[in-house]
């Protein structure tokens, strides 16, 4: 950067100099001087982004014992975006998601130990369920009467159709429910990427959409609130509008110390950074979306904090020059590494995608041993078979021990 200034004071003192005796030779200076700035601005981008990219990783990818395939594709069928919930009992996880991409939901599957094992629910749901589309996404919420429910909320009923329908169980997921629609005033892109827990006990939800609802730019982030655990839900406002971005697929969470809550967002232009904005009234206002730390540059975060207080996010790699851009990984740091714009501590290759940025949509859960269940939909095998509904299992003591032996070289 200084380097390029000092070219640009040079060439503008040749033209002050010269401009009277030379014109000719002035006009030609003050041009070279705006070519040389216009063409090192992005050498300079791209030499940030290659010095961010010394950032550590840790592979997991090809360790297949930590590997379940949940629902396999096949040469005809693409299992797509799934969401998970983990139960109160630390053990019980429920997954949904899609067939084709961004396509009819249907599928719901149920695992008892943690991940391991998995069974399908799909004849249990209501039959109007498989006509809703677009990454379903299950959440756990619990109304002021202290009754807890299941919620499954989609994009829409058919193509384009009723925004935000929705299916729900008040037994813990043996018996479901449709339930009526959002309606008109939640038309979206996809439904709640995310849910949190306010402090008065109500939940907000976050999600986008662009100009009357398309999935095209510009693209805004817009949150609303549930008093009354998930029937009814206030008026949406759109809450993050960046002039040349696209925020889009909202991930919010609460700060390590529950004062602050903290909102990644994908950024669909994907020339940069992803963004970030925080607010500390509860989601009543926020600060100006900005720059994450290169680390967290990706799509449709989702995270967990772990046992010992650190913050692990799992999204698909868009960051440049990233030796896993395009894979499913995790970012492993401090929620004051995210708030300083700090790099964070590494990042974990998940799983390798085999159809390159197609992958990432996430659940992640934290159980009580410490272990780390990561879900998305990816291209599994190297062949034939579409995309496949897949986890992987860690825990951060392994990762740690992983990088440290490799500072060592041991």
């Amino acid at each position: 950067m200084a380097a390029r200034e000092s070219i640009l004071a040079d060439c503008y003192a040749w033209h002050e100099r010269d401009k009277l005796r030379n014109p000719l030779f002035a006009a030609v200076a003050l041009c070279a001087a705006a070519t040389v700035m216009n063409a090192q601005q992005p050498d300079d981008a791209t030499a940030r982004w290659r010095q961010a990219a010394r950032f550590p990783v840790v592979d997991l990818s090809g360790e297949t014992a930590r590997q379940v395939v949940i629902a396999g594709g096949t040469p005809e069928v693409y299992q797509g975006h799934p969401t998970t919930v983990l139960m109160r009992d630390g053990r019980t996880i429920f997954a949904v998601w899609s067939i084709n991409h961004g396509g009819k939901a249907g599928p719901m599957a149920r695992s008892k130990d943690g991940g391991k094992t998995w069974t399908r629910l799909d004849d249990r749901l209501p039959v109007g369920f498989r006509k809703h589309e677009n990454c379903p996404s299950i959440y756990r919420m619990t109304d002021p009467q202290g009754r807890e429910r299941l919620w499954v909320y989609s994009a829409w009923i058919g193509r384009f159709g009723i925004p935000m329908p929705r299916i729900m169980s008040e037994d813990g997921g043996r018996n479901w429910k449709e339930m009526p629609a959002l309606g008109e005033a939640f038309r979206c892109v996809m439904t709640f990427s995310s849910i949190v827990r306010l402090k008065d006990g109500s939940y907000m939800g976050m999600y986008h959409r662009g100009p009357e609802g398309a999935d095209r730019a510009p693209l805004e982030v817009l949150q609303t609130v549930t008093k009354d655990g998930g029937f009814t839900w206030s008026e949406p406002r759109v809450v993050a509008k960046v002039e040349g971005q696209n925020p889009c697929e909202p991930f919010v969470f609460r700060s390590a110390d529950g004062r602050e809550l903290c909102c990644l967002m994908r950024e669909n232009t994907h020339k940069g950074y992803s963004l970030m904005m925080f607010s500390r009234d509860e989601g009543s206002s926020w600060r100006t979306p900005a720059d994450t730390p290169w680390g967290l540059t990706g799509d449709r975060h989702m995270g967990v904090y772990a046992k010992d207080g650190r913050l692990v996010i799992a999204f698909r790699d868009m960051a440049r020059q990233s030796p896993t851009r395009s894979h499913f990984v995790a970012w492993v740091g401090t929620y004051d590494d995210i708030k300083q714009g700090k790099p964070g501590q590494y990042r974990i290759k998940l799983l390798h995608s085999y159809a390159g940025g197609d992958c990432g949509y996430p659940g992640v859960e934290s159980l009580p041993d410490g272990t780390i269940v990561a879900t998305t939909y990816i291209k599994f095998w190297n062949d034939a078979r579409k995309h496949s509904v897949v986890s992987t299992r860690f825990r951060l003591e392994e990762t740690d021990a992983r990088l440290a032996a490799a500072k060592t070289g041991r």
